[in-house]
């Protein structure tokens, strides 16, 4: 009677998952931050893999870990295999629910760009369903199951995604702020309303524009862009405006930008379609639509 072989005994996914991470990121801390779990979880299944291959994987340093030339050969197949299954898995999703969209944006991007687009893309698509994720980093397109990123790049950093819209910044306040500003110099008097992740928007303006202005007394920082916006609208200061962010509010009057000399920035929208997304027919419409979309103001 013959006998079947026993099942070799294979590491958890797991942890070949938190391997190739550390691996190619360098950081145990890095790969924590991608797999959404804490380095302590990442170190113990490091650990384990370790013990079931009875080597050590890495050489650990001050500023991160590096390979061991034992192990380093691992990486690239483990990558692709990696890659490989996240696309399987959005394929897979896709398939089940060709209706259900998720994009990625950064938050400002989301609120002030993308949210008032929204009812235009459901309009022209019946049925569909967007779930929109904010965050502040562009997301690996190989491992998470997005359809769609709306994020500001650079053109250089930006190859196979597609360019929206030039992004460019000047001073925007309330009606009754801009009564004070009849010349760039009043602007010295004023608050200057600033977003902590860009923070260098307004000394580059004044640059750009020619200088010449005293800092002035208060420069509040937000957390949030909008939080800044809504202080700007309550006439608390003057906030310098993306155009991409404050198009409605211009429209509108509740912003007004009282002096005419905007500044273009290096970084622009572009759009990125998730893997096995590129031949699907209703993101294919989203794609056009979001293009025809950003020829045009917000309503």
């Amino acid at each position: 009677m013959s006998a079947s072989s026993p099942r070799p005994n294979m590491p958890h996914l797991n942890a070949l998952r938190a391997f190739e991470a550390a691996a190619r990121l360098g950081s145990f801390s890095l790969a924590a931050e991608e797999l959404y779990v804490t380095p302590a979880a990442v170190t113990q299944q490091i650990k384990s893999l370790e013990a079931w291959a009875g080597m050590v994987l890495f050489e650990r340093h001050a500023q991160g870990v590096t390979l061991t030339d034992a192990t380093r050969d691992a990486l690239p197949t483990l990558t692709e295999a990696f890659d490989l299954l996240g696309s399987s898995v959005h394929t897979l999703v896709r398939k089940a629910r060709p209706r259900a969209i998720k994009i990625a944006a950064l938050p400002s991007i989301a609120q002030f760009w993308l949210s008032p687009r929204l009812s235009a893309l459901r309009d022209a698509v019946p049925g569909l369903e967007i779930s929109v994720t904010a965050r502040e980093t562009l997301p690996n397109l190989k491992r998470e199951p997005f359809d769609l990123c709306l994020f500001l790049e650079k053109s250089s950093d930006a190859s196979g995604a597609i360019p929206l819209a030039q992004d460019e910044i000047f001073p925007v306040c309330a009606p009754s702020v801009a009564q004070r500003l009849a010349k760039r110099a009043d602007l010295a008097a004023e608050t200057w309303l600033n977003d902590e992740n860009w923070s260098g928007d307004w000394d580059r303006w004044v640059s750009a524009t020619g200088g010449g202005i005293p800092q002035p007394a208060s420069r509040p920082v937000f957390s949030l862009f909008g939080l800044a916006l809504e202080e700007a609208i309550n006439g608390a200061g003057v906030l310098i405006g993306h155009r991409l962010l404050v198009g409605k509010h211009l429209q509108s009057g509740a912003l007004v930008a009282p002096f005419p000399d905007p500044v273009p920035l290096v970084r622009q929208l572009f759009l990125r379609i998730g893997l096995g997304a590129g031949e699907d027919p209703v993101i294919a419409e989203i794609v056009n639509l979001l293009s025809r979309e950003a020829a045009v103001p917000a309503a």
